[in-house]
């Protein structure tokens, strides 16, 4: 069955969805299992869906209530360009390449954006552009003392 950009786009929002709620049995039905996800602001990759699987629990852990709200989605006939508001609070540890950073309480609020490469309806290549600079900020509290 062939795709379409509308199809694409509505994959890709069931996807997020799926990760805001922790569902994690729809996430890996709309995920290969040799996907490969790069999150450009952290410098982590990982290859596979389990691995991945696991990234994205420990987001869950840190933030339990973050949810992602897509602003635009394009799309192309196997690819996805979603900008993303990533929302919740700080309240779990955070592992960072510098280390873990021990909950806060802190409200985040960050802006993103995805490109998600699709075969067959899922997604198989994943590169996130997280804006790293802001959350380190907001989870520290310095942002909301600089504004």
């Amino acid at each position: 069955m062939a795709t379409t950009g509308t199809d694409l786009t509505q994959t890709a929002a069931g996807w997020i969805e799926a990760f805001n709620r922790a569902d994690w049995d729809a996430w890996r039905d709309l995920t290969t299992p040799d996907v490969v996800y790069t999150e450009t602001g952290t410098g982590r990759r990982v290859e596979s869906a389990d691995a991945f699987l696991a990234l994205c629990e420990g987001w869950k852990a840190a933030f339990p209530d973050i949810a992602g709200t897509i602003r635009t989605a394009i799309a192309t006939d196997d690819t996805v360009a979603l900008e993303i508001v990533w929302e919740g609070t700080h309240s779990g540890a955070l592992q960072t390449p510098e280390g873990v950073l021990e909950g806060t309480g802190n409200r985040i609020r960050v802006e993103a954006a995805e490109w998600i490469r699709y075969t067959d309806g899922r997604a198989r290549e994943v590169h996130h552009y997280l804006d790293t600079l802001t959350l380190v900020q907001q989870v520290e509290g310095v942002a909301a003392a600089t504004r």
